[in-house]
C-alpha cells in the first residue's frame, strides 16, 4: 500500500477477490493450481518479443551456457525430461548437465538412491540445497555468448516456453487473453534500466505438488527481467507467522542443519571429509562450507569437539530418506514412532488430511502438547470426529497426552526473522501467568534434566547428550534462560571469545563457533543487534540501523547485480551499490554483496576455489558459478525447468502435454484414510466437478490456538463458511447463510455458505469451472467453532519441500448439513464408489 501510495501499480493474482483485490489496480483470477501456465506465459511473452534486458541475461545469468547434447525436454518427451525412471518415481540428472563438465545428482537424490550412494558417498548431493545452489562439477562450461546455439540455455528456454501462448494461458488459466497481455504489459514496461517490479507470493504458491517450480517460474521471469539483486525487485515470500523465515533459518525441518547446511545421510563410512566433499561447492561461497560447518559443531559440542573426532561429525543424526511431517504420520500409524511433541502445531485440524494426523497421534505411546489453550491436537482422544463417528473410542486410545501452557511472545524475549531475512528484537512486556513457559524454558531444562539422568553413563549412545554445550545462563524466579544469551551463541565468537561480525571470519580448524553461520554479526560487538529502533526520518532510506538483516546486515541479496560489468549503476535512478575505482572498493547505500575489493574486471586464475573462483561479474557469489540460473542442471528432484501439471487432483486433462501430473510428485504410502480421486477425463472424475482452495484470513491466525479463543476475533469471524459464486449457488441449490456439504475422497464437512460474485467462474476450455474458498481455521475447540478444511485435503507433496498440496483440490458441493456418525462414513464411502476410487487411483507417474 506505501508503494501504491507513491504511484506503484498494484497486480494482484487469486483465485479470489479479496482486500488486497479490492486495492488493487489490477485482480485477476484465475483456476487454482495453474500458475506455471500464467507465469510460462509471461516469460515466453517476454522471449518472443524481446523484453528482456539482453545486457543483464548475458553477463548474469547461464544463458550462453551450452547443454549436454543428451539433454531432452519435456517438448521431446511429451512433458518429461530425459532420465525420468516411471517405475522409481525419480529423475537420474546426469542428463541435465552443461556441456564439459560433471554433474553432481539433484537436491533430494539422496532419498531414492542409497545403494549407489554407498558406493560413492562423494557423488551424492543434499536432500536440501537451501540457499546454496548445487556443486557444478568440474570444468568449464561451453558457452555460446551470441545465445544462437540451439542447444544454449537461451534457445532452451525459448523452445520450453513457446507453447504457453496467451491463447493456451486462457484455455488452461480461464484469464481472459486481453486481461492476460494487460499484465505482461504493466510487468514488463516496469522493468530494465530504470524501472524494477517486486513479486510477492504466499503459500499459494507454495502449497502444490510443483510449488518449487512456481517459485522458479518467477525467478526466471525476474532474472530475465534483470529485477534480481536490485531496489525495487526480487521475489518475495509473504509468510502467516510472525517467524516462518526464521524457523527455516535455525530449522524445524528434519533435512537441513543452521544456515542451510545438508543434515547428513546414512552412506556407508562417510566421515566429515566426504561430507564436505559431497555437499560443499568447489566456487562461491558454499566452497566456504567446511567454515561454517565445524563452526556450528563447536557451538553444539564445544570442547568435546576436535579435529580428532571430526569434530563431534558422528554424533549428528542420519537421514534415512524423507522424514517429513507426513512420513512421520505414517510412522505414527505404523507404530515405529512411539512419542512426539508440538510446539506450535496443532495438526489435528491444521496439517493435511487431519484424520490422518490425529490416527496417528492415537498410536503414539505418549504425545506432548505445549500451547495456549487447549487445541484440538490436545483434546481428539475425547471429542475428535473419529469419536463422534465410532472410529475411535476413548477407553481403546492408549496415548499418554501431557498438555503443557505456553508463555505469548509478549511474555518472553526473542527474536522473530521476518520475510526479508531481518531479525527483530522483542522484549519480555509481562510475565506469563502460572504455569506458563516459554519454549526456550522448556527445551533448556527438558535438557538439562535428562543431561541429569544419564550422567556418568558410559553407554556410547549417550554421549552426543551429555557433551553437548549446554551451558546457558538463567534469570528471575522461574530460571529463564537469557534469550540474548542464545542470540550471542548462535552470533558465534573467535577463538578469544569475542563476538564476530561476520561469516567471512569462520575457520575450520575450530578456532570460531557459531550457531548459524548466515546470522554471524547479529551481536556483533556484544551488542544485540536485532533489537535496533533507530527511526527512518535519521538515517537512509536502506534503513540499516532498524533492526539486521542476515547475511552481514545486507538488505538486498546479491546487490552486485544492481550494477552493471564494469561496476556502474545500471541507472542513477536504481544506484545501491557499485565500485569506487579510486578507492578500489565496492561501496554505495546497502552492504556490497560481494567481495568487498575484488573489481570488475578480476578473473580468477585457473584451478581457484571458494570465493576466489569467482570473477569480478559473478554476482550470485552463492551459487557455484557465481550465475542466476534460469535453467537449473542440478538440485531439483523434479526438473530443469518449470512445466505446467495439473494438480494430483483436477477435473481438467493437461492442456499442454501428454503427462498429466507432475511424475515425481512425492505420494505417500497408500492408506485408506488417503485414497486419491481420478482426474482430467479419467472415469469418475466427474463426481468431484469442482475445486476448492484453502486459505486465511486476517482475523484468525493459521489452525485457529491463536484467534478462536479470543472473542472479539471469535465475534469478527465467528463460524467457518465457504464462498461459492452465485451461479455454483444457483446450480447447487446453496442459500446464502444456509449450509453447505463439501466431500472429497477423503471426507466430508460442513461451513456456512456466503454467496459471493468474490467468486468468479471461470471460462475453461469451452467449460465453465466453479472454485469453492475455504478458510482453514476452525475446529470443534474454543469460542467460535466449525469443521477444519484439512478434513478434505490428501497427502500429494512436492518433491523438493515435501510440502503438501492444499491448493488445488477436487471435491463436490451439496446444500444442507452433513451426516453426523456412521452416516458420514457412508456419504464417502458412497462417492469413492462412484467415481470407482481403489487404493491405485492417482497413483500413476
Amino acid at each position: 500500500m506505501e508503494a501504491k501510495a507513491r504511484g506503484a501499480k498494484l497486480v494482484h493474482v487469486d483465485p479470489r477477490f479479496t482486500r488486497t483485490s479490492a486495492l488493487a489496480d489490477v485482480h485477476v483470477p484465475l483456476r487454482a493450481g495453474s500458475d506455471i501456465a500464467f507465469l510460462g506465459g509471461i516469460v515466453n511473452h517476454v522471449l518472443q518479443n524481446e523484453k528482456y534486458f539482453r545486457e543483464y541475461v548475458l553477463e548474469y545469468t547461464n544463458a550462453s551456457v551450452i547443454l549436454n547434447e543428451d539433454f531432452r525436454d519435456t517438448e521431446d518427451l511429451d512433458g518429461v525430461f530425459s532420465g525420468l525412471d516411471p517405475n522409481g518415481r525419480c529423475y537420474t540428472p546426469d542428463s541435465w548437465r552443461y556441456e564439459g563438465l560433471e554433474m553432481q545428482a539433484a537436491a533430494g537424490q539422496r532419498d531414492m538412491e542409497y545403494d549407489a550412494r554407498v558406493e560413492a558417498a562423494t557423488s551424492g548431493h543434499g536432500e536440501a540445497t537451501g540457499s546454496g545452489g548445487t556443486a557444478l562439477g568440474e570444468g568449464d562450461p561451453n558457452r555460446d555468448p551470441s545465445l544462437q546455439h540451439p542447444k544454449c540455455v537461451f534457445q532452451v528456454l525459448k523452445r520450453h516456453f513457446s507453447r504457453y501462448t496467451p491463447e493456451m494461458v486462457e484455455r488452461i488459466c480461464g484469464v481472459p487473453r486481453d486481461q492476460f497481455l494487460q499484465v505482461c504489459d504493466l510487468v514488463t514496461e516496469n522493468s530494465g534500466r530504470d524501472r524494477t517490479t517486486a513479486f510477492a507470493y504466499a503459500v499459494g504458491w507454495t502449497q502444490h505438488t510443483v510449488g518449487v517450480q512456481y517459485i522458479r517460474t518467477a525467478a526466471i521471469l525476474q532474472t530475465l527481467l534483470g529485477n534480481i539483486g536490485r531496489p525495487g525487485g526480487g521475489i518475495l515470500a509473504l509468510r502467516g507467522h510472525a517467524s516462518i523465515q526464521g524457523s527455516t533459518d535455525i530449522p524445524t525441518l528434519f533435512n537441513l542443519l543452521p544456515g542451510y547446511i545438508p543434515m547428513p545421510v546414512a552412506h556407508a563410512n562417510e566421515n566429515l571429509d566426504a561430507f564436505i566433499a559431497a555437499e560443499a561447492a568447489r566456487k562461491g561461497f558454499w566452497g566456504e562450507m567446511r567454515s561454517y560447518f565445524v563452526s556450528l559443531m563447536k557451538a553444539y559440542f564445544g570442547d568435546a569437539a576436535t579435529d580428532g573426532n571430526d569434530y563431534c561429525f558422528d554424533y549428528l543424526p542420519r537421514l534415512t530418506g524423507s522424514h517429513s511431517t507426513y512420513e512421520t504420520v505414517m510412522a505414527q500409524i505404523d507404530g515405529t514412532c512411539k512419542g512426539y511433541f508440538l510446539l506450535g502445531e496443532n495438526p489435528a485440524v491444521g496439517s493435511a488430511n487431519a484424520k490422518m494426523q490425529r490416527l496417528g497421534m492415537a498410536n503414539l505411546d505418549w504425545l506432548v502438547v505445549r500451547d495456549f489453550s487447549l487445541i484440538e491436537s490436545a483434546t481428539w482422544w475425547k471429542d475428535g470426529p473419529e469419536i463422534e463417528t465410532g472410529e475411535m473410542r476413548t477407553e481403546d486410545i492408549g496415548t499418554e497426552v501431557f498438555f503443557m501452557p505456553a508463555a505469548a511472545h509478549t511474555e518472553k524475549d526473542g527474536s522473530f526473522t521476518n520475510t526479508q531475512r531481518m531479525l527483530q528484537w522483542h522484549h519480555k512486556a509481562v510475565e506469563p501467568p502460572g504455569d506458563a513457559r516459554s519454549e526456550l524454558w522448556f527445551m533448556y531444562h527438558l535438557g538439562r534434566i535428562i543431561r541429569a539422568k544419564l550422567a556418568g553413563s558410559s553407554d556410547e549412545m549417550d554421549r552426543p547428550v551429555l557433551d553437548l554445550a549446554w551451558d546457558y545462563p538463567v534469570e528471575g524466579g522461574t530460571d529463564d534462560p537469557v534469550a540474548e544469551a542464545v542470540l550471542a551463541e548462535i552470533n558465534g565468537r573467535d577463538a578469544d571469545g569475542n563476538p564476530l561480525s561476520s561469516y567471512t571470519e569462520l575457520k575450520e580448524d575450530g578456532s570460531t563457533a557459531c550457531g548459524c553461520w548466515i546470522y554471524a554479526g547479529c551481536y556483533a560487538d556484544g551488542v544485540n543487534q536485532p533489537a535496533r529502533r533507530k527511526p527512518g526520518k535519521d538515517q537512509s532510506w536502506v534503513a540499516p540501523e532498524w533492526g539486521w538483516a542476515w547475511p552481514m546486515n545486507r538488505r538486498i541479496l546479491y546487490n552486485r547485480a544492481s550494477a552493471d560489468p564494469d561496476g556502474n549503476p545500471w541507472s542513477d535512478r536504481k544506484a545501491l551499490v557499485w565500485w569506487d575505482a579510486e578507492k578500489g572498493e565496492w561501496t554505495g547505500h546497502d552492504v556490497p554483496d560481494f567481495v568487498a575489493d575484488k573489481a570488475p574486471d578480476y578473473k580468477p586464475p585457473h584451478g581457484s576455489a571458494g570465493a576466489a573462483a569467482l570473477a569480478g561479474n559473478d554476482p550470485f557469489i552463492m551459487q557455484a558459478d557465481g550465475k542466476a540460473w534460469l535453467y537449473v542442471p542440478a538440485g531439483l528432484m523434479d526438473g530443469p525447468l518449470p512445466t505446467h501439471y495439473e494438480p494430483q487432483e483436477s477435473p481438467f486433462e493437461n492442456l499442454l502435454y501428454k503427462q498429466q501430473r507432475n511424475p515425481v510428485r512425492h505420494l505417500i504410502d497408500p492408506h485408506p484414510a488417503n485414497l486419491y480421486e481420478p482426474s482430467g477425463d479419467s472415469p469418475g472424475a466427474a463426481v468431484f466437478p469442482f475445486v476448492t482452495t484453502t486459505y486465511r484470513l486476517t482475523e484468525h491466525h493459521t489452525a485457529g490456538g491463536m484467534s478462536r479463543w479470543q472473542p472479539y476475533l471469535a465475534e469478527l469471524q465467528p463460524e467457518f463458511f465457504c464462498e461459492v459464486s452465485p451461479e455454483l449457488a444457483a446450480e447447487r441449490d446453496l442459500e446464502h447463510s444456509g449450509w453447505a456439504t463439501i466431500i472429497s475422497a477423503r471426507g466430508v464437512i460442513e461451513a456456512r455458505v456466503m454467496v459471493t460474485d468474490r467468486m468468479t467462474p471461470l471460462a475453461m476450455d469451452g467449460r465453465v469451472l466453479h472454485q469453492i474458498g475455504l478458510p482453514y481455521h476452525w475446529g470443534s475447540n474454543g469460542y467460535s467453532t466449525g469443521d477444519s478444511a484439512n478434513e478434505l485435503l490428501h497427502l500429494a507433496l512436492d518433491p523438493n519441500s515435501h510440502i503438501q498440496e492444499a491448493k488445488a483440490i477436487a471435491c463436490d458441493i451439496r446444500p444442507g448439513r452433513r451426516p453426523r456418525g456412521e452416516a458420514a462414513l457412508a456419504l464417502v464411502r458412497s462417492y469413492r464408489d462412484r467415481a470407482g476410487i481403489t487404493d491405485r487411483t492417482g497413483t500413476e507417474a
